[in-house]
């Protein structure tokens, strides 16, 4: 199987091709969002991952968008995530940790004094929701008001948070970084024509839309070095209203520049999921596009997006992708490589216990009998 057959991303050469995806789980210490000793051991349990993409992590209080999601901006969220990359590293394994600003996608109760969310343009998030903590310290799901559209001061200071935050995961120890620019936040909502209605150089064209994404890469990559980093897109996504005029043009553009870069890899998320649902109606030119990303982009490329073992094999064996990420398979299933290797049953993922709790649904997962490593 050639999802089992090794591959060189960036400075490590991975065992296999079985990627952990970035999954919130919203589990992170209170106060200050700092990773805890229950964050490190569910790591530590999926070490076995050729690569362990961690939770995205936000890099400054303002890009916070969800209640009990880690930081990576703190000297106490360092060393929290250095617990958990020191956990996995006993383990052989290897992560990176998912730099994260939501933009639009937050809440008052996360913002500095209380203020709007901000993202590119004042454009309101259609029916958007985030999870918050209510004033009896429950998590509750609330609307997501109108944004306030970011001045160019702003942006310069978001593009300094990324440099600082990717130095803080290097400093936790982690082996490299992964940049969100997906999903409908904000690096996402500067690219997509839906959410973008500038008309500066953030603004208008593809170029321009593509920039501040471009300019965070750039940065990160000064900052920990171009084989540390890879970035995460979602082509045709249309989770919180997200949505782009020419995305052929638009991320073909970016993947082109992208390619450029000599990043460790790039990871695209197939359409197959919005949010936490299966998606029965995405767009279908993604194939095509896929396929023209894959000409544009010549370095290694992750796929993501509702994958099974029989879908992550074809997918390598035709040339799509060279490394699978496996989101909710890998909650329910900690020694997820090594069932898929040996074609062992899969638990179940619990999705009431995705989003915040205790070890419940976490860290409590059976590993297969007579587990074996791959």
């Amino acid at each position: 199987m050639k999802l089992f057959t090794p591959i060189k991303v960036g400075r490590h050469t991975l065992k296999h091709r079985v990627a952990m995806a970035p999954l919130t789980r919203s589990r992170a210490g209170q106060p200050g969002n700092v990773p805890t000793v229950m964050n490190a051991e569910y790591y530590r349990q999926r070490a076995g991952a050729a690569l362990i993409i961690t939770e995205a992590s936000q890099i400054s209080q303002q890009a916070q968008g969800y209640a009990w999601t880690p930081g990576v901006h703190t000297p106490e969220q360092v060393e929290g995530w250095k617990a958990v990359s020191e956990a996995v590293h006993r383990e052989g394994g290897i992560i990176f940790l998912q730099l994260w600003h939501v933009g639009r996608i937050s809440h008052p109760s996360f913002q500095v004094n209380g203020g709007p969310p901000v993202g590119p343009s004042a454009v309101p998030v259609p029916d958007g929701k985030t999870f918050i903590v209510d004033e009896h310290g429950n998590g509750i799901w609330a609307p997501v008001p109108p944004p306030q559209a970011l001045s160019v001061e702003g942006i310069q200071s978001i593009i300094q948070d990324y440099r600082a935050a990717a130095r803080n995961a290097i400093l936790a120890g982690m082996d490299g970084v992964e940049i969100h620019a997906g999903n409908g936040y904000l690096l996402d909502q500067f690219i997509d024509s839906n959410s973008n209605q500038r008309n500066d150089m953030y603004g208008g064209s593809v170029e321009n839309r593509a920039r501040l994404l471009l300019e965070v890469t750039k940065a990160v990559i000064e900052e920990v070095g171009a084989d540390r980093v890879s970035v995460r897109l979602t082509p045709m996504g249309r989770f919180m209203g997200m949505g782009d005029a020419t995305p052929e043009e638009t991320f073909g553009y970016i993947a082109k520049q992208l390619d450029t870069m000599n990043l460790a890899y790039l990871h695209l998320v197939e359409p197959a999921i919005v949010g936490i649902v299966r998606d029965e109606n995405y767009d279908p030119r993604w194939d095509s596009i896929i396929k023209h990303l894959r000409t544009r982009y010549t370095g290694v490329l992750m796929l993501a997006g509702g994958y099974d073992a029989e879908a992550a094999e074809q997918a390598l064996s035709s040339g799509r992708g060279d490394i699978i990420a496996f989101g909710r398979t890998f909650i329910a299933n900690p020694d997820l490589p090594s069932r898929l290797k040996y074609g062992k049953p899969l638990n179940s993922a619990d999705a009431t216990t995705f989003f915040g709790g205790s070890e419940v649904g976490y860290t409590d997962y059976p590993f297969a009998d007579h587990f074996e490593s791959v």
